[in-house]
């Protein structure tokens, strides 16, 4: 094996820590999140959620299953860069069909291992996410990458949805893995996808339910979402700041009228769409410290008691206290409290922090898109 480059990552609060670089030479600068998974490090670099961040893995290595195109979430990876404590030097898995080394290095992303991820963890849950840099093999100074640090962009107040989002209307016909289309024509409940950065697998369960499913972008204007006649629309994830997504907000408050009150039309949405609809019902979010990412984040169901293991990725959330009457709080994280689910109290709009559709992580969620399908059923 040839000799890895040099690599540093330096945070804002001036901290180093110096490994070895593996995947694409270069800098790349984003906010330092860390992800508690065992498994999924494909499904998490493609999942756009993560544009604009430098995602650093908890569990200690990395690549042991290779790359496979059937599991990625997206058209292309979207973290800016990569952090691991050990790189798999010989993926085992019969999907496999590169590793992630150099797959990372084909699609230029620079990644780093061998520095203590632990720490790196325990920085983070103390001092909060923190702005941050990968520089691999670079001759830049450790203060000048500290410098380039400080006067990097954070995420709040941006709109970050418009990088990763598609331009047209497509229809998606795509099943779960391993799976048959489920959906029948013109039989099908059709459901019209706002795309914000949504995870494939999202589609692939509606398919998999027996919809037939149009994705828009999540600019799309509302009265074109009409036109398209809906019996379910679905408010995907996405990456950032929720704030400054107005033109999003004012949609879904236009749609909850035109076709949940007037015409029963369902709507269902997932992470930064919960964050949209959170807002569309009067609600506020707010960033929090260092926000929830893995595949084993409990949440009860306020109206089952139940417990679900829960898929997360997101560093905002919908502030309970701001949330009007006519909206309650479905769903709760038994970690932090905070919310986890809502519902409007007389409309068939509703909505989950969480991944129901995992991709990677638990199932105990899927029963969501039942529901969903049930409250297209139910209105004839």
């Amino acid at each position: 094996m040839s000799m890895r480059p040099p690599a540093r990552l330096v945070l804002e609060n001036g901290e180093i820590f110096r490994g070895s670089g593996f995947g694409a030479p270069g800098i790349a600068n984003g906010e330092v999140v860390f992800n508690t998974s065992m498994t999924g490090y494909q499904e998490i670099l493609t999942d756009p959620s993560y544009h604009g961040q430098i995602v650093a893995m908890t569990y200690p290595e990395i690549g042991n299953y290779g790359i496979n195109s059937d599991d990625a979430e997206s058209r292309k990876p979207w973290v800016r860069g990569f952090v691991i404590r050990s790189l798999a030097q010989r993926p085992s898995n019969f999907r496999s069909e590169e590793d992630l080394n150099h797959y990372m290095e084909r699609l230029g992303i620079p990644g780093i291992l061998g520095i203590d991820t632990r720490r790196l963890v325990r920085m983070t849950r103390s001092l909060g996410a923190m702005r941050g840099m990968i520089a691999v093999d670079s001759a830049l100074s450790d203060t000048d990458l500290v410098d380039r640090v400080k006067a990097s962009p954070g995420l709040v107040g941006i709109d970050l949805t418009r990088d990763v989002m598609i331009d047209a209307p497509v229809a998606w016909n795509e099943p779960l893995y391993g799976e048959s289309n489920a959906s029948d024509g013109k039989v099908a409940k059709h459901v019209v996808a706002l795309d914000f950065g949504m995870k494939w697998n999202i589609p692939r369960h509606l398919v998999s339910s027996g919809c037939r499913v149009t994705v828009v972008p999540g600019s799309h204007p509302p009265d074109a979402i009409k036109e398209l006649k809906p019996d379910g629309i679905f408010v995907s994830n996405g990456p950032g700041d929720p704030e400054p997504l107005t033109g999003a907000i004012s949609t879904l408050q236009k749609l909850m009228v035109d076709c949940a009150e007037k015409d029963g039309v369902p709507i269902f949405g997932i992470c930064l769409g919960h964050q949209l609809l959170g807002q569309a019902l009067g609600g506020r979010t707010f960033k929090l410290k260092f926000g929830h990412r893995g595949a084993n984040h409990p949440v009860r169901n306020n109206r089952t008691g139940r417990v679900e293991i829960t898929t997360q990725n997101h560093g905002f959330a919908v502030d309970a206290a701001s949330m009007p009457d006519h909206a309650e709080v479905t769903h709760v994280n038994l970690n932090d409290n905070t919310v986890e689910g809502l519902r409007h109290k007389s409309l068939p709009v509703f909505c989950v922090q969480y991944h129901p559709e995992a991709s990677a992580g638990p199932h105990d969620s899927a029963y969501l898109f039942g529901e969903f399908k049930a409250a297209m059923n139910k209105r004839g």
